[in-house]
């Protein structure tokens, strides 16, 4: 029965609101890494499998990594039917890749990640993520930052999808939710191209900061939908926005996606939904950019503390059973 048994002496807790803390119970720290940007571990956790923490928060995981990451590229697939270049930004752990080259008309596919450090330990520690995409002929690797990439790149891309960490203060994707930085991915997009925005939890406490980025983001593309998928490992349904200048269909009829997919091989459908999206009209700006899943009240390494702690006493060494947690 849940809640009866306690198995792990070390969690990964998150502020989810300044009252609610969702956690993970961690069996091993598989790595451990504070790069010039952020601390980043792997871990392996007793539900969800290995997960990947950037600065204290969850990232994904191997156990339901797919339904984060076949939401945030299939539908901007399916709605274009045939790309051939794909741009991501952020998506360290290969599994933005990984989905988007499963559409074989793809002919490059280009992940930009600011941090290194991140991509390398993904490759040793989360193969079931990556699944060797970023060995595949057709997959580019360039570290860097995201504003600066798309201020210089001279190639149009079909899709542009946004897989960034959350904008806290201290961390590297802090301006990168923002009016101006979905100008520049509007710019560097083809005619009838898509863009994807990963854009924060949608439960109800939550999505009035997810509304205000799908408002912002109508102050720049001509139609942006809302989307939402199941994430259970973030404590929170996650909220998407797929953009173009293009119209595309809300309600795809069933029969023609599936005629779609059966004519690409590899490629294969998202589980998301529509979400109404209501909230304040006032495009984000950065300088009032906060991240609504930090408490103000609450020093963001206490939260990170406990796994360095952990990282000392040796539990990268040795599984933990057992205890009445942290």
């Amino acid at each position: 029965m849940a809640g009866s048994e306690i198995k792990a002496d070390v969690w990964v807790n998150e502020y989810i609101t300044p009252w609610d803390i969702y956690s993970h119970g961690v069996s091993r720290i598989l790595f451990y890494e504070r790069s010039e940007f952020q601390e980043i571990y792997i871990v392996e956790s007793g539900t969800y499998g290995k997960g990947l923490v950037l600065d204290g928060k969850w990232q994904s995981c191997t156990g339901e990594e797919f339904i984060y990451h076949e939401t945030l590229v299939q539908p901007a697939a399916i709605a274009h039917g045939s790309p051939r270049s794909v741009l991501i930004l952020g998506g360290g752990e290969g599994a933005t890749a990984r989905e988007a080259l499963r559409w074989k008309t793809v002919e490059r596919a280009v992940t930009i990640d600011i941090d290194r450090a991140v991509i390398e330990a993904c490759r040793e520690h989360l193969p079931e993520m990556h699944q060797n995409a970023f060995d595949d002929p057709r997959s580019e690797i360039i570290i860097g930052d995201a504003l600066e990439v798309l201020d210089q790149t001279q190639q149009g891309w079909d899709i542009i999808i946004s897989d960034l960490s959350d904008p806290i203060e201290e961390g590297p994707s802090f301006q990168l939710f923002t009016q101006e930085y979905f100008q520049k991915i509007k710019r560097s997009l083809n005619p009838g191209g898509y863009a994807v925005i990963q854009s924060g939890p949608v439960a109800p406490p939550l999505v009035a900061y997810h509304a205000r980025l799908i408002n912002t983001l109508k102050t720049v593309f001509k139609q942006v939908q809302p989307l939402s998928a199941s994430t259970a490992a973030y404590g929170s349904p996650w909220g998407y926005a797929l953009c173009s200048d293009s119209e595309f269909s809300t309600r795809p009829d069933p029969e023609a996606v599936d005629r779609l997919l059966a004519a690409k091989p590899g490629a294969v459908c998202a589980i998301s939904t529509a979400l109404p999206c209501c909230a304040s009209s006032n495009p984000l700006s950065t300088s009032e950019l906060r991240s609504p899943r930090k408490p103000p009240s609450t020093p963001p390494r206490n939260r990170r503390n406990f796994l360095a702690r952990a990282w000392q006493r040796g539990l990268r060494e040795r599984p933990v059973f057992g205890g009445a947690g942290l």
